[in-house]
Protein backbone atom coordinates (compact mmCIF):
# COMPACT_ATOMS: atom_id res chain seq x y z
CA UNK A 1 0.00 0.00 0.00
CA UNK A 2 1.06 3.54 -0.66
CA UNK A 3 -0.37 5.30 2.32
CA UNK A 4 0.44 4.61 5.94
CA UNK A 5 -3.05 5.70 7.02
CA UNK A 6 -4.58 2.96 4.91
CA UNK A 7 -2.15 0.43 6.30
CA UNK A 8 -2.94 1.38 9.91
CA UNK A 9 -6.64 1.26 9.27
CA UNK A 10 -6.35 -2.20 7.72
CA UNK A 11 -4.32 -3.52 10.62
CA UNK A 12 -6.45 -2.06 13.39
CA UNK A 13 -9.95 -2.31 11.98
CA UNK A 14 -11.01 -5.03 9.55
CA UNK A 15 -14.66 -3.87 9.49
CA UNK A 16 -13.85 -0.78 7.48
CA UNK A 17 -14.26 -1.44 3.82
CA UNK A 18 -11.49 -0.95 1.34
CA UNK A 19 -13.51 1.76 -0.45
CA UNK A 20 -13.76 3.93 2.66
CA UNK A 21 -10.04 3.66 3.18
CA UNK A 22 -9.31 4.67 -0.38
CA UNK A 23 -11.70 7.62 -0.10
CA UNK A 24 -9.95 8.78 3.06
CA UNK A 25 -6.57 8.39 1.41
CA UNK A 26 -7.72 10.40 -1.61
CA UNK A 27 -9.03 13.20 0.62
CA UNK A 28 -5.74 13.35 2.56
CA UNK A 29 -3.82 13.51 -0.72
CA UNK A 30 -5.96 16.44 -1.87
CA UNK A 31 -5.32 18.25 1.39
CA UNK A 32 -1.58 17.72 1.12
CA UNK A 33 -1.61 18.98 -2.48
CA UNK A 34 -3.38 22.17 -1.42
CA UNK A 35 -0.95 22.80 1.41
CA UNK A 36 2.06 22.27 -0.87
CA UNK A 37 1.11 25.17 -3.16
CA UNK A 38 3.75 27.71 -4.08
CA UNK A 39 2.91 29.97 -1.20
CA UNK A 40 1.76 33.57 -1.17
CA UNK A 41 1.55 35.55 -4.37
CA UNK A 42 4.28 37.90 -5.52
CA UNK A 43 2.27 40.94 -4.44
CA UNK A 44 1.92 39.57 -0.91
CA UNK A 45 5.65 38.75 -0.84
CA UNK A 46 6.48 42.32 -1.77
CA UNK A 47 4.19 43.70 0.92
CA UNK A 48 5.60 41.34 3.55
CA UNK A 49 9.20 41.88 2.51
CA UNK A 50 9.67 38.17 1.86
CA UNK A 51 11.19 38.91 -1.54
CA UNK A 52 14.35 40.06 0.25
CA UNK A 53 15.02 36.63 1.74
CA UNK A 54 17.99 34.60 0.62
CA UNK A 55 15.87 31.84 -0.92
CA UNK A 56 13.88 34.23 -3.06
CA UNK A 57 16.95 36.15 -4.19
CA UNK A 58 18.87 33.01 -5.12
CA UNK A 59 15.86 31.54 -6.88
CA UNK A 60 15.32 34.62 -9.01
CA UNK A 61 18.91 35.76 -9.47
CA UNK A 62 18.80 35.47 -13.27
CA UNK A 63 15.65 37.58 -13.46
CA UNK A 64 17.11 40.18 -11.10
CA UNK A 65 20.27 40.47 -13.23
CA UNK A 66 18.12 40.80 -16.35
CA UNK A 67 16.12 43.65 -14.78
CA UNK A 68 19.36 45.36 -13.72
CA UNK A 69 20.70 45.03 -17.27
CA UNK A 70 17.53 46.61 -18.65
CA UNK A 71 17.82 49.49 -16.16
CA UNK A 72 21.43 50.08 -17.19
CA UNK A 73 20.40 50.11 -20.84
CA UNK A 74 17.68 52.67 -20.13
CA UNK A 75 20.15 54.94 -18.30
CA UNK A 76 22.73 54.50 -21.08
CA UNK A 77 20.11 55.34 -23.70
CA UNK A 78 19.31 58.56 -21.85
CA UNK A 79 22.96 59.64 -21.79
CA UNK A 80 23.36 58.65 -25.45
CA UNK A 81 20.34 60.76 -26.39
CA UNK A 82 21.73 63.76 -24.52
CA UNK A 83 25.10 63.35 -26.25
CA UNK A 84 23.42 63.15 -29.66
CA UNK A 85 21.43 66.31 -28.93
CA UNK A 86 24.62 68.09 -27.89
CA UNK A 87 26.41 66.95 -31.06
CA UNK A 88 23.50 68.06 -33.26
CA UNK A 89 23.51 71.52 -31.67
CA UNK A 90 27.30 71.86 -32.14
CA UNK A 91 27.07 70.74 -35.77
CA UNK A 92 24.20 73.15 -36.42
CA UNK A 93 26.28 75.98 -34.94
CA UNK A 94 29.22 75.08 -37.20
CA UNK A 95 26.90 74.95 -40.21
CA UNK A 96 25.48 78.37 -39.39
CA UNK A 97 29.00 79.82 -39.11
CA UNK A 98 30.04 78.25 -42.42
CA UNK A 99 26.89 79.59 -44.10
CA UNK A 100 27.52 83.10 -42.83
CA UNK A 101 31.17 82.89 -43.99
CA UNK A 102 29.96 81.77 -47.43
CA UNK A 103 27.53 84.68 -47.77
CA UNK A 104 30.19 87.13 -46.59
CA UNK A 105 32.73 85.81 -49.11
CA UNK A 106 30.14 85.84 -51.89
CA UNK A 107 29.22 89.45 -51.12
CA UNK A 108 32.92 90.43 -51.08
CA UNK A 109 33.48 88.71 -54.44
CA UNK A 110 30.52 90.50 -56.00
CA UNK A 111 31.80 93.79 -54.62
CA UNK A 112 35.31 93.24 -56.02
CA UNK A 113 34.15 92.07 -59.45
CA UNK A 114 31.85 94.99 -60.23
CA UNK A 115 32.52 96.57 -63.60
CA UNK A 116 33.54 99.90 -62.11
CA UNK A 117 35.93 98.25 -59.65
CA UNK A 118 37.54 96.23 -62.45
CA UNK A 119 38.03 99.35 -64.57
CA UNK A 120 39.78 101.11 -61.66
CA UNK A 121 42.05 98.11 -61.02
CA UNK A 122 42.99 97.68 -64.69
CA UNK A 123 43.82 101.37 -65.38
CA UNK A 124 47.20 100.91 -63.75
CA UNK A 125 48.10 98.20 -66.29
CA UNK A 126 47.04 100.32 -69.24
CA UNK A 127 43.92 98.37 -70.19
CA UNK A 128 40.85 100.46 -70.91
CA UNK A 129 37.19 99.71 -71.29
CA UNK A 130 35.95 99.78 -74.85
CA UNK A 131 33.52 102.49 -75.76
CA UNK A 132 32.35 100.87 -79.01
CA UNK A 133 29.89 98.04 -78.70
CA UNK A 134 30.99 94.61 -79.72
CA UNK A 135 30.24 93.56 -83.27
CA UNK A 136 29.14 90.07 -84.13
CA UNK A 137 30.21 88.68 -87.48
CA UNK A 138 28.03 85.93 -88.79
CA UNK A 139 28.97 83.81 -91.77
CA UNK A 140 26.42 82.07 -93.84
CA UNK A 141 27.15 78.48 -94.54
CA UNK A 142 26.82 77.10 -98.05
CA UNK A 143 24.14 74.67 -96.96
CA UNK A 144 21.81 77.43 -95.85
CA UNK A 145 19.22 79.20 -98.08
CA UNK A 146 19.32 76.48 -100.73
CA UNK A 147 22.84 77.27 -102.07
Amino acid sequence: MENEFIERAMQGDDDVSQENLEAKAASTKKKTKRSKSKGPSAFVQILNGDFLTKEFMLGNLNFIFFIMLLLLLIVGKGYYGKQLTKDVKATQKELDEATSDYFEAKAQLEENTKRTELVKELEATGLKETVNPTKVIRLKKKGENGE
